[in-house]
């Protein structure tokens, strides 16, 4: 079944309206359906790593972040096809499959008599993570079309991240009365269930609502193949370069903050609680601010907010590698949510005003499939660098790079074409 094929479980493209208004209910159950999915990768921006070098005894920092090698790589790939399956069996299929793959990992992490089975669990959160985020953002953006896309992405991202943020929170509290497991993760439990159920009951499809944006566009997009798309978003198009250079580079300083921060700052004996709280604040100011860095970005257009966002973040982890003191890390873990915030929901708008509709999952599952590489990258190199210098300069050297990939989008990108409309790309 492809894009244009009909199906008798949605309704047609002529009884569908584009717009927040008028797809309120299931754009707000899809929300709630995204916080779910972030949650499932705050269960372990605390407790995983200290669980790594506290109960397996693992000293090499680049071996405790090899869970993150497995779940970037993994979703990357994941990201890569979820496009191609969301037109050929619809979003709500493959978003169902995501959470049946997600489910057992709560209990593997929890179960797990060696660090091997995190690593494999980490491979299965790839999984969900690729297959069921990504259907959140695509399906977001089928439902209130053109004109609305970074208020969307915004709040979509803002309830995914927001989770990681209070989840991290929750999950060091937990971890400091309780211990690292089982009953901080009991909450994946809860998320994983929760997310499977509401998606197998209560979504539906929006693969009509691509048809009804496709007969309005102005535009008629020559028929492409996935190779061609590839093509295009990676390196062919100077704007969908440097959108994913710049979302692979974001996300590289994710991973790298993901594995390579507990560490650092246990490395100061700060507590458990305390590394929670610091790595709760990140995720959950990324959340919130994306409310309006979403919105922002309909309006001022993407660029601006992307070079910027990059340079913020660049600050944020040279601040954090150049102090020991608890008070100038938290001002790092704002800093670093501010940058994000402004990066990633315009990053995802800018890559769909670029894509043609009849391509744009196509288009954004390739942007995510460099994007999330990104943590496999950040993970394993800022590991190796740990090794060998120590963990500040894994942390500084992240940073260096993330202003140059500030500065490749200040040079390379255009200004970004209307959000009321769709850019055709040849």
């Amino acid at each position: 079944m492809s894009i244009s094929d009909t199906d008798a479980s949605v309704p047609s493209a002529s009884s569908v309206t584009l717009g927040l208004r008028a797809n309120w209910r299931q754009f707000a159950l899809l929300v709630l359906i995204n916080a779910f999915v972030g949650g499932m990768v705050g269960i372990e921006r605390t407790v995983v790593p200290l669980i790594g070098s506290e109960e397996f005894g693992i000293a090499s920092t680049t071996l405790v972040v090899s869970f993150i090698v497995s779940f970037g790589v993994v979703k990357a790939f994941a990201n890569l096809v979820s496009g191609h399956l969301a037109d050929v069996w619809g979003r709500k299929r493959v978003l169902v499959l995501g959470w049946l793959v997600g489910l057992p990992v709560p209990f593997m992490i929890m179960w797990a008599p060696s660090w091997g089975w995190i690593v494999a669990a980490n491979a299965l959160l790839g999984v969900n993570q690729g297959l069921a985020w990504s259907m959140t953002v695509i399906m977001k953006v089928d439902l209130v079309g053109p004109k609305s896309r970074g208020l969307a992405v915004g709040l979509n991202e803002f309830a995914g991240y927001l989770a990681v943020g209070v989840t991290a929170f929750a999950t060091g509290y937990l971890a400091s009365e309780y211990g690292l497991r089982p009953v901080p993760i009991y909450l994946g439990v809860g998320y994983a269930i929760a997310g499977a159920a509401l998606s197998i009951m209560f979504v539906r499809d929006t693969r009509e609502h691509v048809r009804a944006e496709i007969g309005n566009h102005p535009v008629e997009a020559p028929a492409i193949g996935f190779r061609e798309v590839f093509a295009l978003a990676s390196f062919r198009d100077r704007n969908l370069f440097a959108a994913s250079q710049a979302g692979l580079v974001n996300n590289l300083n994710d991973g790298m903050s993901w594995g390579i921060f507990p560490l650092f700052f246990a490395s100061f004996g700060l507590g458990v609680e305390r590394i929670g709280l610091l790595k709760a604040v990140y995720p959950a100011t990324w959340g919130i601010l994306q409310v309006a860095t979403g919105p922002l970005s309909d309006r001022w257009g993407r660029k601006g907010l992307i070079v910027a966002g990059m340079w913020v973040q660049a600050t944020a982890l040279f601040l954090t590698a150049a102090t020991s003191q608890f008070h100038y890390w938290l001002i790092g873990s704002l800093l670093l949510g501010l940058g994000t915030a402004m990066v990633y929901p315009s990053l995802i708008a800018a890559v769909s005003d670029a894509s043609h509709p009849s391509w744009r999952a196509r288009s954004l599952s390739v942007y995510r499939f460099w994007r999330d590489l990104g943590y496999a990258i950040g993970a394993l190199s800022a590991g190796i660098i740990a090794d060998l210098f120590g963990m500040a300069w894994a942390i500084g050297a992240i940073a260096a790079v993330t202003f140059v990939s500030g500065l490749i989008v200040a040079l390379l990108m255009r200004g970004s074409p209307s959000p009321a409309r769709s850019k055709v790309i040849g």
